[in-house]
């Protein structure tokens, strides 16, 4: 290498370490289509061995949740976990295009959290198929039109999502995952503050910032809809409305942010499910959920924890729904760590069977990764 500077006045040891990035850029493109072959192989092997090419899994989250936490465990720096992980899900995600394209359902319009938290589960190769509500989710799930569906379960300020729970009840669908997305709200409009009469966004969204809202715009109708994204494309069309919504429904729909991130506590977050049609296996570090029909009688609820507790097994969240059958029965929506194949976790479900009038697994599945 030269001692002199470059045609462009770079110094040589600056030429030095972008002629090594080049070099290293060359390697990481052979390393990916080297994998996308291996991709390509497993689906020729998948095909060959597993029959009806329909009944292939192509996508296994305990396989993917496997890849990305060897990721974070072998990082050191000075790129983040995070970050690293980002990179894996969108790898692995052209390699499972390449082996079959998989549709995705969420609860839309494009731009929602939802399609974010899609996009972040399964990356940006998959086909986003947006739907109007939850039941409409579960629907093309169900019926084949769409592999997986994504749908939020649980929010960190408001609770659970109980339209999400009630589908689960009734669904033959299975929970195949769960995802974690961090929640910054914004007031969107497409024109300027003096414009707007009314506010709009999922009654969640209202929910997460009912205090800035008190304080900044009193006296301002506030209506619940479908979804954010659904506000956000109201806002695009009409200038008396503002949308409560993310960073992605204000891309989609170019809207203004007449404030940004309003909810009333910084660490907002919403948990995801991912559900299908398929049982999961033992990923290594998973988290099985339930919903029990409790005995209408005293000491019930402690009836269905005590297992647990006698077995060392953690909660990790616990909710209710009304049975809708007998008035003031309740269904619990109950989640721990554990796979519903290991011994103890089969033990504990046995016993919640003989101690409920109704016990339905509603899937075990990979806890959630970065």
């Amino acid at each position: 290498m030269s001692s002199q500077s470059d045609a462009a006045g770079n110094s040589p040891e600056l030429v030095a370490v972008r002629t090594r990035i080049d070099a290293l850029d060359a390697q990481i493109q052979t390393l990916l289509n080297e994998r996308a072959g291996c991709a390509l192989k497993v689906a020729e092997i998948k095909l060959k061995e597993g029959g009806d090419p329909a009944q292939v899994q192509f996508y296994r989250p305990e396989r993917e949740a496997q890849v990305l936490r060897r990721v974070a465990e072998r990082n050191r720096g000075p790129l983040g976990s995070d970050a690293l992980a980002l990179i894996f899900r969108e790898i692995m995600s052209a390699c499972r295009a390449l082996e079959k394209p998989m549709e995705v359902a969420f609860l839309g319009p494009e731009g929602s959290f939802s399609h974010a938290a899609a996009l972040k589960q399964f990356g940006r190769s998959v086909i986003g198929a947006p739907q109007p509500g939850f039941n409409e989710v579960f629907e093309r799930v169900e019926s084949g039109q769409c592999a997986y569906g994504v749908v939020p379960v649980e929010n960190s300020t408001e609770g659970v999502v109980p339209l999400t729970i009630d589908n689960l009840i009734t669904s033959p669908l299975k929970i195949c995952g769960e995802l974690e997305l961090r929640i910054q709200l914004h007031l969107l409009a497409r024109g300027d503050a003096g414009r707007v009469r009314r506010i709009c966004a999922h009654q969640q969204a209202l929910a997460q910032c009912r205090q800035w809202l008190d304080v900044n715009w009193p006296g301002v109708e506030r209506v619940a809809v479908a979804s954010n994204s659904e506000a956000a494309r109201l806002a695009s069309e009409q200038d008396e409305v503002a949308a409560v919504a993310g960073q992605m429904a204000a891309e989609q729909y170019g809207l203004n942010k007449l404030a940004e991130n309003i909810e009333d506590l910084s660490g907002n977050a919403t948990r995801f499910l991912v559900i299908g049609r398929e049982a999961v296996p033992p990923s290594g570090i998973d988290k099985t959920s339930v919903v029990v029909l409790a005995r209408n009688k005293p000491g019930a609820l402690f009836d269905l924890l005590e297992p647990f507790k006698r077995a060392g097994i953690s909660l990790t969240s616990i909710g209710t729904r009304p049975s809708r059958t007998e008035n003031w029965n309740y269904f619990f929506f109950i989640e721990f760590e554990g796979h519903q194949d290991d011994a103890t976790v089969a033990a504990i479900l046995s016993e919640l069977k003989d101690k409920s009038n109704r016990l339905k697994v509603l899937g075990s599945y990979p806890k959630a990764v970065v």
